[in-house]
C-alpha cells in the first residue's frame, strides 16, 4: 500500500501538519531545487549533490534529480519543473514510498529575483503542501553551504542563514521532515580549512557549484542526515535504502578532508516507470 496522509487541519487551512503511514515499497526520491542540487553538466555551469545522493540508494530504491540551475522557487513551478516532480510522485507512488526534497534559496536571495523571505516561506511551504497532496512526503533542506570564507575570518561566510532557518521555520510549521545541510556542510567546511575545501569546486573559481568528487561526499552527507530525520516505522526502515559510504561517513563525523575517488558515472536517474 503506497504511503497515506492524514492532514490535521490546525486553524488555518494553508498549514498542513503531516504524519506519514510507511507501505512496503521501496523509496523513490524525487529531488526538487537549484543548481546546488542539480548534475554536474559539461558546461560546468552547475553541480550539485544531488547525484552524489542518489548514488548511495540501494535495495530496490531509486531517485531522479530535476534540479535546475539558476531555479528559484518561483521559477522552478513556472518554468514547469514542479510539475514534472508531481507527475513523477503519480507514477511511482503505487510501487514506492515517495519522498520529494526541497532545496532552495541560493538564487531566491538574489535581489534580482525579488523574492522576499515571507514569500520564500509561502512558496516552500505551499511545495509541501502540493507534495502532500500527490501522495508523497516532503523533505525540506536547507541550502547547502558556499564555500567561500570570509575575509574577515571566521570561517566559511553565513551568507545563506536567512534562508536556512526560514527554512527549517517551515518545516517545524508544518510538522514537516527536514534536515539542515546547511549547518552539516558549513561545519564540515570550517573544519577541513579554505584550501581543502577548494578541491570541491567545479571550476576553480566557483565556490558555489561542485565538482562530482564533493557531490559523493556532500550526496553522501545528505544520506547520513536523511537516515536521522526520517528513521524508521513499523516495516520501514529508511537506512534499509539509502546509508553513507562508512568510510566518507566517519571522515565527515571528525571533521577529516576526503576527496572522494572510484565512484565511477555519477547517475541522475535510477527509477524505471
Amino acid at each position: 500500500m503506497v504511503q497515506n496522509f492524514k492532514l490535521l487541519l490546525a486553524g488555518l487551512a494553508s498549514t498542513i501538519f503531516v504524519s506519514p503511514i510507511y507501505g512496503a515499497g521501496p523509496p523513490a526520491f524525487l529531488l526538487a531545487g537549484d543548481s546546488t542540487t542539480a548534475i554536474q553538466n559539461a558546461a560546468k555551469t552547475g553541480g550539485g549533490w544531488g547525484d552524489g545522493f542518489i548514488s548511495t540508494l540501494k535495495n530496490g530504491a531509486g531517485g531522479i534529480n530535476y534540479g535546475h540551475n539558476g531555479a528559484t522557487t518561483v521559477s522552478f513551478v513556472s518554468g514547469g519543473d514542479w510539475a514534472k516532480v508531481l507527475a513523477s510522485v503519480a507514477t511511482y507512488k503505487s510501487a514506492h514510498t515517495t519522498f520529494v526534497t526541497i532545496q532552495f534559496g541560493h538564487n531566491d536571495q538574489k535581489a534580482k529575483a525579488n523574492i522576499t523571505v515571507a514569500e520564500y516561506k509561502t512558496n516552500l511551504q505551499n511545495m509541501a503542501q502540493d507534495v502532500v497532496a500527490a501522495g508523497a512526503t516532503p523533505i525540506l533542506v536547507t541550502p547547502i553551504t558556499r564555500r567561500k570564507f570570509s575575509s574577515s575570518g571566521g570561517g566559511v561566510a553565513q551568507d545563506l542563514a536567512v534562508q536556512a532557518n526560514a527554512t527549517i521555520a517551515v518545516a517545524k510549521s508544518i510538522g514537516a521532515f527536514y534536515i539542515d545541510l546547511n549547518r552539516a556542510s558549513t561545519d564540515y567546511v570550517n573544519a577541513i580549512g579554505a584550501t581543502n575545501a577548494e578541491t570541491y569546486n567545479l571550476i576553480p573559481t566557483d565556490f558555489t557549484h561542485m565538482n562530482e568528487a564533493a557531490s559523493v561526499l556532500f550526496g553522501n552527507m545528505v544520506s547520513g542526515l536523511i537516515g536521522k530525520s526520517v528513521g524508521s516505522a513499523p516495516g520501514f526502515d529508511i537506512k534499509t535504502y539509502t546509508t553513507p559510504n562508512a568510510t566518507i561517513a566517519k571522515d565527515i563525523a571528525s571533521g577529516t578532508y576526503i576527496f572522494p575517488s572510484g565512484f565511477g558515472t555519477l547517475p541522475s536517474n535510477t527509477l524505471s516507470a
